[in-house]
């Protein structure tokens, strides 16, 4: 019988939790009422989470704990705890790790059964709208093409953020309203917070000003670095997907011309989408692009390697060397 020690992984949030919950179910079921908790190792020391998940509980037949920044897990003290707690973990007592990243540190990976492992990835451009629509109407409700494909250009790649926004529309609406574009724009443009995507599309306007692009950019950023979900790890993924479809816009439409079908083969359905992407085309080349992507990559790695303590000037330097740099790097001392 596999160990009760879970270990879920990738930016697909939405498929993620709902697995979590059926771990969650699963235990209710089979033992009555469960102790859950939830820590984030950025704020908990993992000791601390061990002390809890060993101790048990006096109220509940089982203890369930999700314990998330699973990719700090590297310590050699932290990875012994796991493997003495394995070696008499009972049924009663679940620990679920979980990171946003791919993958974690494989001392640690290898101490959790295969079959309780799992790599959550992001949908496909080609499942993003065919999941809004039964979405939508699994809730008793319609929506018009347009609607969709304006919700993707708002709302994070991932199941989770699609659900919670899509949600707003069932407390504005009766049931068997048709969701038009004039509703999405209404409900979710004055609600929404901002994320890399919507950072992104601030950097990437074209009718505005160089000097007022960073300005508007660094304001966005600081917007999200103040909000509850304000995880550098997250803006930096954003921004790189965006980067990376960037390239793949200038990749096909390098004669100037390309018809819709390929279009939407590349997952650029949406109208709004279509401008957005045309408009950073005027500001990056592809090899711009190209540098970007490195800087984004580069920055990541540095803000790992070096903690949380020049966080926000990382990623404000990261953004001026996108904007105004274009892709070239600069010094400590020119910054």
């Amino acid at each position: 019988m596999a160990a009760p020690l879970y270990l879920y992984t990738g930016p697909e949030f939405g498929e993620r939790e709902d697995a979590i919950i059926e771990i969650k179910k699963s235990l209710k079921k089979k033992y009555g009422s469960v102790d859950e908790h939830l820590f984030y190792l950025v704020e908990t020391p993992f000791n601390q989470v061990m002390t809890i998940l060993q101790s048990g509980t006096l109220f509940s037949d089982a203890i369930c704990i999700v314990c998330k920044n699973a990719e700090l897990l590297k310590k050699k003290d932290d990875l012994q705890m796991i493997s003495d707690w394995l070696e008499s973990a009972e049924e009663t007592a679940v620990l679920i790790l979980v990171s946003d990243e791919i993958s974690v540190d494989a001392k640690l990976t290898k101490l959790v059964p295969t079959s309780n492992k799992k790599q959550f990835w992001e949908m496909f451009e080609d499942k993003k709208l065919p999941w809004i629509y039964n979405f939508i109407k699994k809730n008793g409700y319609e929506i018009e093409q347009d609607a969709a494909e304006c919700i993707l250009q708002m709302i994070e790649n991932n199941t989770l953020a699609l659900k919670q926004e899509c949600s707003r529309f069932f407390m504005c609406f009766a049931k068997g309203h048709r969701i038009k574009i004039e509703d999405v724009e209404s409900v979710l443009s004055h609600n929404r917070e901002e994320n890399a995507f919507t950072l992104f599309n601030h950097m990437a306007d074209s009718t505005q000003a160089q000097q007022k692009r960073l300005e508007n950019s660094l304001n966005i950023l600081q917007s999200i670095r103040l909000s509850k979900d304000s995880s550098s790890v997250k803006i930096i993924a954003g921004l790189s997907s965006c980067f990376r479809k960037l390239a793949t816009w200038i990749s096909i439409n390098d004669d100037g011309f390309v018809d819709e079908q390929i279009l939407r083969q590349n997952g650029f359905s949406s109208k709004l989408q279509q401008k957005q992407y045309r408009s950073a085309a005027k500001l990056w080349t592809i090899g711009q692009t190209t540098a970007i992507l490195a800087i984004l990559a580069a920055t990541d790695m540095e803000i790992r390697s070096n903690g949380s303590l020049m966080e926000d000037v990382l990623l404000q330097k990261m953004i001026y060397e996108i904007v105004i740099k274009k892709g070239a790097t600069i010094s400590s001392a020119e910054y």
